[in-house]
């Protein structure tokens, strides 16, 4: 059942009404099936004779009492609020329920273990889903503290966010009770359960305050093996020494769990001292280092939000950027300080201002400071532009006012609302004391308003090799006219000894469409002039033709990681405005990802070759530039180090774009070790690569499939091995896996993802055109049927954007027009799917043009794939 749709105004008016809410919440989780029993006992001071709604989200309610008077379960509740009439000044609510687990990853999800059969739960009460579990005002300024009671399987561990009391058995019922101490006093959405036979293993942190913080890291008992709990409890230890020196602030709770739970949703969530993590990141196999780099900045991000969001936490949720900008800002410059990943802003300038630039362009970009009018709004602004381009803006406002400032004005907030609500006022008041500096234009033009600037430097020179004249000119979009106040550098490269060096930066402020750059004037003119050097500002970045040339010739050659970084994502940005062929982005990308040292950028790099031949490059000559793509992949995987991480970056992305009965007979012969890579192992996620990869080129049979499963017959296995049987090129079995996640609702989230993927994954893509009309025909239906989470996964997961055709476009659109009643979420999906669409259209026209001029003259500099 969806979960009621709290407005902005409900919730203001309420938090008017009501004040010091408390709950003991009692839960037996030991009956069979799929629901559980609830108690909850709310007691809240209120204005005397006023009313209001409590959140609860039931099966059935079995007994309700309203200080003292027994009210009607059927006229008081509608299934998702109870109304609450007459108030008293104190008040003492008691709802005995039944309520439903799910396997959507939202409320209290339960999953079984096809290893062992154990069963394991766990909450996600973001973004208001607590009261699927138990009565309570679900909104962020209502914060409270919880004392739970938990009865469960007596083998099981019972987590919350206040520390795990000592069970206490029932021989009779082979149960036991967990009595917890009263929670911190948090909002609804950060309140955690967690239960089931978890491994577990322990450890402490230090704290400035003197306190030994214990540590606690749980996974399923049949991914034990894969915790490397010395890994998860240093990057915690070194993390809460840095946030505490960095915010002046202790770690403000008393433990910190952190536990891998099944199929969920999110990268991880920052509920009080009880941090869930997605089971991606336990490695069952070899992974690159991009990928455990981007596990430290998740530990550390979630870790942030203990200080900043959960003990000063918003108001309402249209201060989420608060939470999330900042956590991600924070952890990138954490990892830097704290890890081996010393190179993290490279990824940080590669990937989060990438996406948050794409976001930026879409017509659902809003302002970071984004208005919420309800729940719904909420849901769909967990986007890029509030955590990445928020980030991107307060590395601008760091480099502006200052790092030493910044963490002393951020220091004094954290201070100042410990344990209570704040807005984006209490913070930049903080921030002024602390740097000097008056942020409120600041705030209006890179806050309150949306779009991306696009800047360009203009380089005059005299005729004798000297720059007579420097300018970097800025632009907006007419749809989001702002021209912003950047602080910035400008680099000067040059080819030195084959490695292109800076020769000399300056930075500098510019504002308006046009500043002068006058620190260039009379300097010779380099062979790169690169324009927001160090990454310091948020802008699409143009460079000269000179400066362009000498990188695509030497992209490689830029010994710094970020410069490197800054010059792919200008590439990158001009392929999507269609101002760079694919074709030769893709030229690009392949020129120098053999010499990339950093594996952020690796695979950054390469996941991007992915979507440029998926999606901006020429159908017409799509085929010939993935195959020698695909060879040359295979190639520098053949050349790249025995057992390093560019190998294994370079063989799992030629599993990603291999597309010719070549390419299938290496990745067969790969599986079947007929070939061999020095120091390549073929483990169960690469094994599974190979097989998915085999699937979708047709070659792959039901022998190949049962195979990889008998090796993996666990969750995850079963889920790649439907991901395998929709990727197959048949129409039948595209039209059975889209059906399948368009009508079954009992699909769990995972699962339905799974498909969803194997679905997309069409060659030729025409496969999935008999299912557009149905897709479109159906969205109000798959929408209105599921939770919006839910709904959210299937509308994506099944948008028909491998097909990028003028025809479903047209389709798109139409469908826009023809239902503006739709739910605004649901529009926003379709129209942020109809605009990628679009860009390609435009990006491939380009592309084919220019091809049509140069397929003949360039080649990639790979060889033919040969399995032998």
């Amino acid at each position: 059942m969806p979960a009621a749709n709290l407005t902005r105004t409900e919730a203001e008016q309420r938090a008017g009404i009501v004040s010091s809410p408390a709950y003991d919440v009692t839960l037996d989780l030991t009956l069979p099936g799929d629901e559980f029993r609830s108690e909850t006992v709310a007691r809240f001071r209120a204005t005397p004779g006023a009313s209001t709604f409590i959140e609860a989200t039931t099966v059935a309610i079995h007994e309700l009492e309203l200080n003292g008077r027994v009210l009607d379960p059927a006229a008081a509740s509608d299934g998702t609020r109870i109304r609450l009439d007459d108030l008293a000044a104190d008040n003492e609510l008691r709802v005995v329920s039944t309520n439903a687990y799910t396997n959507t990853g939202e409320g209290l999800h339960k999953f079984t273990d096809p290893v062992d059969g154990e069963t394991y739960l766990y909450t996600e009460f973001a973004v208001a889903e607590a009261n699927r579990v138990y009565a309570v005002f679900d909104q962020p300024d209502l914060k409270a503290g919880v004392r739970f009671t938990i009865t469960a399987p007596a083998h099981w561990t019972v987590l919350s966010n206040a520390a795990s009391p000592v069970p206490v058995a029932d021989e009779t019922s082979r149960s036991s009770t967990w009595a917890f101490e009263t929670g911190p006093a948090i909002s609804s959405y950060i309140v955690a359960i967690i239960a089931g036979p978890y491994a577990s293993w322990h450890g402490s942190a230090a704290s400035v305050d003197g306190r030994d913080v214990p540590l606690g890291l749980f996974t399923r008992r049949s991914l034990a093996k894969y915790a490397e709990p010395d890994v998860m409890f240093e990057t915690v230890q070194a993390g809460l020494a840095f946030y505490e020196n960095a915010f002046g602030v202790p770690y403000p709770y008393g433990k910190y769990d952190q536990i891998f739970v099944p199929e969920y949703n999110w990268g991880a969530m920052e509920n009080v001292g009880a941090v869930t993590f997605n089971e991606g990141y336990l490695f069952r196999s070899r992974v690159s280092d991009a990928r455990r780099e981007q596990r430290a900045i998740v530990v550390l991000h979630e870790l942030s939000h203990m200080w900043f969001g959960n003990s000063v936490t918003m108001k309402w949720w249209n201060d989420l950027w608060l939470n999330e900008s900042f956590a991600t800002w924070a952890s990138t410059l954490a990892t830097s300080q704290v890890t081996e990943f010393t190179g993290v802003w490279a990824t940080f300038a590669s990937d989060e201002k990438t996406y948050a630039a794409e976001q930026d362009q879409l017509p659902s970009t809003h302002p970071i400071v984004a208005e919420i009018r309800d729940l719904a709004d909420v849901e769909v602004n967990f986007d890029a532009i509030t955590y990445d381009k928020g980030a991107s803006v307060l590395k601008q406002l760091v480099a502006w006012a200052g790092l030493d400032a910044f963490q002393r004005g951020v220091g004094a907030y954290l201070a100042k609302h410990g344990g209570g609500n704040a807005t984006l006022a209490d913070l930049l008041a903080e921030l002024e004391v602390a740097s000097g500096r008056s942020l409120g234009e600041w705030s209006k033009a890179w806050l309150e308003t949306a779009g991306v600037n696009t800047l360009r430097l203009v380089v005059e020179t005299d005729g004798s090799g000297l720059i007579a004249a420097a300018r970097i000119e800025q632009t907006a979009a007419a749809s989001h006219p702002t021209l912003r106040q950047h602080r910035l550098a400008v680099g000067a490269y040059d080819l030195v000894e084959g490695a292109l060096a800076r020769t000399f930066r300056t930075e500098l402020d510019i504002d308006g469409a046009s500043t002068d750059v006058p620190e260039l004037v009379g300097r010779p003119v380099p062979d790169l002039l690169l324009v927001n050097d160090d990454d310091l500002t948020y802008a699409k970045v143009r460079l000269d033709e000179r400066s362009f040339a000498t990188a695509i010739a030497h992209l490689a050659d830029l010994d710094d990681p970020v410069g490197r970084a800054v010059v792919l994502g200008s590439a990158w940005d001009a392929v999507r405005d269609a101002e760079l062929p694919a074709t030769a982005f893709v030229r690009l990308v392949l020129a120098g990802i053999g010499r990339e040292t950093q594996s952020s950028a690796r695979g950054l790099a390469l996941t991007r070759l992915e979507t440029a031949l998926g999606k901006y490059v020429a159908e017409d000559h799509r085929h010939i530039v993935a195959a020698e793509a695909g060879d040359a992949l295979w190639a520098q995987a053949a050349l790249a180090g025995e057992g390093s991480d560019a190998q294994l970056q370079l063989v799992k992305a030629f599993t990603r774009i291999a597309s010719t009965p070549a390419h299938a007979d290496v990745l067969g012969s790969l599986l079947d070790g007929s070939t061999a890579l020095p120091g390549l192992a073929i483990d169960l996620d690469l094994r599974w690569e190979l097989t998915i990869a085999r699937a979708a080129l047709g070659v792959g049979d039901d022998a190949e499939l049962d195979a990889a499963l008998a090796l993996d017959d666990t969750a995850k296995g079963r889920q790649l091995a439907e991901t395998a049987r929709a990727a197959r090129p048949d129409l039948e079995g595209k039209a059975a896996a889209f059906r399948r996640v368009a009508t079954d609702v009992s699909l769990s989230n995972d699962l339905a993802r799974a498909i969803a993927e194997g679905w997309r994954r069409a060659a030729p893509a025409t496969l999935l055109a008999p299912t557009v009309p149905e897709y479109f025909d159906a969205l109000e239906t798959m929408w209105g049927r599921r939770s919006s989470n839910m709904a959210a996964i299937v509308v994506k997961g099944l948008f028909p954007a491998p097909l990028v055709a003028p025809d479903v476009a047209a389709i798109a659109a139409s469908w826009l027009d023809s239902h503006p009643a739709a739910p605004a979420p649901l529009r926003r999906i379709v129209s942020e799917q109809l605009a990628e669409l679009e860009r390609a259209l435009v990006a491939r026209d380009l592309d084919a043009r220019a091809l049509e001029a140069s397929l003949g003259e360039a080649s990639f500099g790979g060889r033919a794939a040969d399995p032998q």
